[in-house]
């Protein structure tokens, strides 16, 4: 291993959690079998995405509430809630009670900004007050500050036969610590550092500040640097990378072609930034452990991090995310300098 990169030291995965509509139990249930089997591997985390209005979890936090009932060990992540969907009061209350329920192994990452398709779900999300919302980072302190004990209301104290608290109930102590920001941009890194929250950055950066081509790696590599650099912890801070990873070690020739399929189906987008954002994409990374291993070893981003969660393609069936995880676990893993918690 280059002497400049640092040993893996934590394991996690990322999975949409996709369902069918006409049974949608079936793909929930899957999702908390994929958690089970990697904590049975020693990953250390496992990570949820978010999804409304599609066939994807909607309730990440309802279902690991339920992944915590099923499991003892393994971390357990939201990457991200859209907090544009959240009221933070609420979203602090079922955060708290899953950390508690799991005994302290939550790990909420959330985001800010507009809902997606906005206009067209804003009367039913929002029916009277859709135009006053703010999806700025104010809603990303108010969720900090109910979740780090801060005061919600000015009222406490005993009212007939019922007892008030000024603060989220219940209060989950350590789970603070464990809140991350996913941000794409370098103004996100460096609030997040500035705020104390923990970065997740994924797959998908903004190229800001030029027209020129963008490297996704150096990139990406500005944004953890801009987080670390505003971050009261300073090299310590947590950083957690999540590039789509598919090892083909074990896996069939049939699989090997749709995995390569995928990929080459999304390498287009990229090869520039995409749109006004000029949002840029990292390259799908296919092929052996031996193969991988020596991209991620020379990707600048890589190198800065010693924490990933490796996102799961998200139209793959079963048996091809357990084939994936167990290569990420027995093969990838190890030679990145990982080693499993079993």
């Amino acid at each position: 291993m280059p002497p400049t990169s640092r040993p893996l030291r934590k394991l996690g995965f990322l999975t949409i959690g996709l369902f069918d509509e006409a049974d949608p139990r079936r793909g929930h249930e899957s999702t908390l079998e994929i958690i089970e089997l990697g904590e049975r591997l020693g990953f250390d985390s496992a990570w949820l995405r978010h999804r409304h209005l599609q066939y994807g979890i909607s309730s990440p936090v309802a279902v690991l509430a339920a992944a915590s009932q099923r499991t003892r060990r393994i971390e357990l992540g939201t990457a991200v809630i859209p907090l544009g969907w959240e009221n933070p009061l609420r979203l602090a209350e079922d955060l708290a009670t899953v950390d508690l329920l799991s005994g302290g192994r939550l790990n909420p990452g959330i985001s800010v900004g507009p809902p997606m398709h906005y206009d067209r779900v804003k009367y039913a999300l929002y029916p009277d007050t859709g135009e006053a919302e703010d999806f700025g980072y104010g809603r990303v302190e108010r969720l900090l500050d109910f979740v780090r004990g801060k005061p919600a209301t000015d009222f406490s104290g005993v009212e007939g036969f019922e007892v008030f608290s000024d603060r989220v109930q219940p209060h989950s102590p350590g789970l603070g610590s464990r809140l991350w920001y996913g941000g794409g941009s370098l103004s996100s890194a460096r609030w997040a550092g500035e705020h104390g929250m923990n970065f997740l950055t994924s797959s998908v950066v903004k190229a800001e500040g030029t027209d020129e081509p963008a490297d996704f790696a150096e990139v990406q590599l500005s944004h953890i640097r801009a987080f670390r650099a505003h971050h009261p912890d300073g090299e310590a801070a947590r950083v957690s990378q999540g590039l789509v990873v598919i090892p083909t070690d074990s896996a069939t020739p049939e699989q090997r072609a749709k995995y390569e399929k995928y990929a080459a189906q999304r390498t287009p987008r990229t090869t520039s930034p995409q749109g006004p954002a000029r949002l840029l994409f990292a390259p799908d990374l296919v092929g052996t452990t031996e193969e991988i291993a020596e991209r991620l070893l020379a990707h600048a981003a890589f190198r800065e991090v010693d924490e990933v969660a490796f996102a799961l393609p998200f139209t793959f069936e079963h048996e091809d995310y357990v084939q994936i995880l167990t290569d990420m676990a027995t093969r990838l893993g190890p030679a990145l300098g990982w080693r499993p918690k079993v």
